[in-house]
């Protein structure tokens, strides 16, 4: 047998390299609790299930929340941002689980979504206003027990307007 050859039967399988996937609206409204007015992503795309994701938040002149938020000046809140980068960390993770649970019975995966558990160094260098889209990157780290750091940022267009770090819960208690 040639070194070649041996150095093929000797080396490790490859990893198995994850399908990304995508989600629309209604597939996100089968994985989050969240509804209207609080449902904050529009589209899920490039979702590596329990790795990142990308996602989209298409902002309309009609969120509830510029009615009150600088009426004059219609600007969306760095909450709700915040929450819309969330949430797109909540579809990766319910994704790793749906995947888990193919053939299991698994109805409602919507009940596994953890909590916000911290903000850090989150830098908002971009308004966000009616007209914009926000597309959103998150990336899990490590576990740290029942919890998750994760990586996430939203930019419009070529702009970064927020970036930082969240720390979720992996499941819900109670």
């Amino acid at each position: 047998m040639s070194t070649a050859t041996t150095a093929l039967l000797e080396a490790p399988a490859p990893a198995p390299v994850r399908k990304a996937l995508s989600y629309s609206s209604d597939d996100i409204k089968r994985m989050l609790p969240h509804r209207w007015p609080m449902l904050m992503i529009d589209r899920a795309y490039d979702v590596v299930p329990g790795v990142s994701g990308r996602g989209v938040k298409s902002v309309s002149v009609n969120e509830p929340f510029f009615a009150g938020h600088y009426p004059d000046h219609s600007i969306m809140p760095g909450v709700m941002i915040v929450e819309a980068m969330a949430q797109l960390v909540a579809v990766v993770y319910v994704a790793e689980i749906l995947e888990g649970a193919a053939g299991t019975g698994e109805d409602d995966a919507s009940r596994s979504v953890g909590y916000l558990g911290s903000i850090s160094n989150m830098k908002f260098s971009r308004l966000v206003v009616p007209g914009d889209q926000l597309t959103l990157d998150a990336r899990l780290g490590q576990r740290l027990g029942g919890l998750r750091q994760v990586k996430v940022r939203a930019s419009v267009g070529s702009e970064l307007a927020a970036a930082g770090t969240l720390v979720v819960t992996t499941g819900r208690k109670g």
